[in-house]
């Protein structure tokens, strides 16, 4: 025991006697000291005692695509852990091909239920598909947020990162590096963020290099699907068209346009600028690292859980759509131009 105390203290910067005061449920410490006692418990795999371990408030339901892609992941584990602070117990439901749809999800979820739901890069982004679920889902009185997409004809909080402006971060840092002929890699352009992508790619290129919309759009755009292997294809396709930057909608895709050059015998950075978007886990340690467009999960994720409470609640936040600011994060996947080393 004193061995345990000792390792919670250190982990936690604190002292025994507070750790003691923590595991026995003495008044008379900070609500933040508590929770660095707690956290230091879970990080070094204790179990907490039985009168420490929270009364769930209810169920709240997060429906995700897929787990694949490491920034789902990510967001799943930033509102689960919101949540359990607020008392909450977080059941996730995650959409694999050929498994359950959204709305057999949103239906095993509402008969367990739930307090509210999240739904993450949903139905809600896609501009062909009926938003009368949703509409039918408020009238049976389930409060809900959306995350990633946005409907002007579904009367909901939505959270979302700005994509125009991550496309502005990621052109603007390539055309300084003298690149002229910068393609983008993104998925299908049915969806809401596929969309706003290419308003802001469009806009930038036009803004930096001059380039007519109707060119940009038809030679350096390339829809393929948000994963390794559609990156690998899509960036094939824009270095067939002397692309020597590509900007992807996501790490995965970036992943596969570096496998796309080195097939070619091509390196990157050197013959080739590679840049991502998410910063998913571990991207920093890639081969090179990569150079992307950090999504500002943390904020959105409390964000997705403040909203939802607050609809749980009986004080519903505004129907409108909370909009998050990206960050380029410069690593070793951009370099000057080919042809333009001069360049610092």
């Amino acid at each position: 025991m004193t061995t345990r105390l000792a390792d919670i203290a250190a982990q936690a910067g604190v002292s025994e006697a507070t750790v003691s005061r923590v595991l026995n449920g003495k008044p008379g410490v900070a609500a933040t000291t508590r929770q660095s006692v707690l956290a230091a418990l879970d990080v070094l795999g204790y179990e907490r005692p039985v009168r420490l371990r929270q009364r769930s408030e209810g169920l709240v339901g997060l429906i995700t695509p897929e787990l694949e892609n490491p920034i789902f992941p990510a967001l799943a584990q930033v509102i689960g852990q919101a949540l359990t602070r607020q008392g909450y117990t977080p059941v996730l439901a995650t959409q694999t091909p050929g498994g359950s749809t959204e709305d057999e999800l949103t239906e095993m979820l509402v008969d367990r239920g739930v307090a509210g739901i999240i739904y993450v890069s949903g139905l809600h982004a896609d501009t062909t598909a009926d938003m009368q679920r949703y509409e039918r889902l408020r009238a049976r009185g389930v409060p809900f947020v959306l995350v990633d997409g946005f409907s002007p004809k579904v009367q909901a909080p939505f959270i979302s990162p700005d994509d125009r402006a991550a496309m502005g971060l990621a052109v603007t840092h390539l055309a300084s590096l003298g690149h002229t002929r910068i393609g983008l890699a993104l998925g299908p352009k049915r969806f809401v963020p596929v969309q706003r992508k290419i308003e802001g790619f469009v806009r930038t290129v036009q803004e930096q290099l001059g380039l007519a919309a109707e060119t940009v759009e038809t030679e350096l755009v390339q829809h393929s699907l948000y994963t390794l292997e559609g990156g690998q294809a899509a960036a094939t396709a824009l270095m067939d068209r002397g692309c020597t930057a590509v900007v992807c909608a996501s790490d995965m895709m970036a992943l596969g346009a570096i496998r796309a050059a080195r097939q070619r015998g091509l390196e990157v950075p050197t013959d080739i600028s590679v840049v991502g978007f998410d910063d998913s886990p571990l991207i920093a340690f890639t081969d090179p690292p990569l150079t992307t467009v950090r999504k500002p999960v943390p904020a959105m994720g409390q964000a997705a859980v403040r909203t939802l409470l607050e609809e749980i609640g009986g004080t519903p936040a505004p129907h409108s759509e909370f909009v998050f600011m990206p960050e380029l994060v410069v690593r070793g996947s951009t370099a000057s131009a080919p042809g333009d080393r001069n360049r610092p």
